[in-house]
Order: structure tokens, then sequence, then C-alpha cells
């Protein structure tokens, strides 16, 4: 029996720590899938192709109006899908997203206020029939975040933003997780590395039991 094709994404604010956790999961779930021939593929967004890539250093360091952001990202999401989610899945290959659509509700609008209505029809028109199987929410506090980035790189100019941006998009997170409980895990970050991935490998276990078909 070979497990069913899975598509995997990423979420929370800047600093809530999940990038810390993808190349763990990437590692825990090829490792558990070579014996079936199944590749696990990881990406992130925006990016994941050659034009994702070079729009992504536009949206992340050039200001713009806030409908050229959300419409931009939902374009490097159809070439994402068309490019790379699409085939891989189509294979039978697993793919890890590093954020998909629902940073985009929480960034453009929960934190920018766009009109989740006109979100709702980006999401609608690039891809109707898509959606992540499993979606791990990292949820922090908002001082917790903050001292993280403050800790690392140069900021780019999401990360740059005000308390009350970060604090509406980690609301609007957790009104699409309440919204759709089936695909979301909400994980507390604040706990250590190790007890995160203990929550974290229990979890891929029961997705790739759930997976096994005839």
């Amino acid at each position: 029996m070979k497990p069913k094709a899975k598509f995997i994404s990423f979420e929370g604010i800047d600093g809530a720590g999940k990038s810390t956790h993808i190349a763990y999961v990437a590692e825990r779930l090829q490792t558990a899938l070579k014996t079936y021939g199944i590749n696990v593929i990881c990406s992130r967004e925006p990016g994941g192709t050659p034009l994702g890539e070079t729009l992504r250093e536009l949206l992340l360091q050039q200001k713009m109006h806030l409908e050229t952001e959300a419409l931009l990202m939902f374009a490097v999401r159809r070439e994402h899908i068309a490019q790379l989610i699409d085939p891989a899945l189509a294979r039978g290959d697993w793919v890890i997203s590093d954020r998909f659509t629902d940073a985009s509700f929480a960034y453009q609008g929960g934190g920018r206020h766009l009109s989740l209505d006109k979100l709702n029809i980006l999401e609608q028109w690039v891809h109707p029939d898509l959606q992540p199987d499993l979606t791990f929410l990292f949820d922090v506090p908002l001082d917790v975040a903050r001292a993280r980035l403050d800790a690392t790189r140069q900021l780019d100019k999401f990360e740059q933003e005000k308390a009350d941006f970060f604090a509406d998009t980690r609301n609007e997170y957790l009104r699409r997780a309440a919204e759709f409980p089936d695909r979301f895990c909400i994980i507390d970050s604040t706990q250590s590395i190790a007890t995160i991935r203990q929550e974290l490998d229990k979890l891929i276990d029961a997705l790739i039991q759930k997976a096994i078909v005839p």
C-alpha cells in the first residue's frame, strides 16, 4: 500500500519559529516515505519557481499599493502551483511549502486590512480545487516573536512592521484556523524545540497512516 500524495504548509507570523522545523519535518517524512519511492519536495512562498524567486525580492523589499501586493502574491502562487506543486502531487510526491494562501489572508487581509472578500475571489480563481492537506500554524506571543526577529538578520519590509500589524496578522491566522479546524494544527511555539518535534512526530505519523491506500 502506497501513501497518497500530500501537501503540507507551514504558517505563522515572522519570528514564530516555523522555519526551524521545516527541514526536520522534510527529513522525517523522506525517511518514512523512501521505501515507497516517494520524494518530499520543499518550497516556499513567495518564491518556489525562478519567476517566483525574482518577484519575491520585489515583494519583500519594495513598497507598493496593497492591492498590487496581493495580486503579485497570487501571481507568484499561480506559477508555484502550475510549475511545482501540481506536477509533484501528480507524480505522487509530497510537497511542503513555507507559507501558502493562509499567509495572504493573514498578512494582506489581517495585517494590511485588505477586504477578505477580495482575497476569497483570488483564492477561488487561482486554486479553486487545491488546499493543503495539513497546515502547521506556529503560534507565539508578539513579544517573543519580536525578540527572535531582533536577534537575527536584516529585516524585510514585513518584519519591520509595528506591533499592531502583527497582532492583526496573528488574529487572522487564528481565525483561519478556527474556520478550518480539520486542516490546521496549532503549535505552541514557545515550547522547546524537542517538545515541538515530539508533537510534530505524532502528527506526521498520523498523516502518513491516513494517507495509506491499497
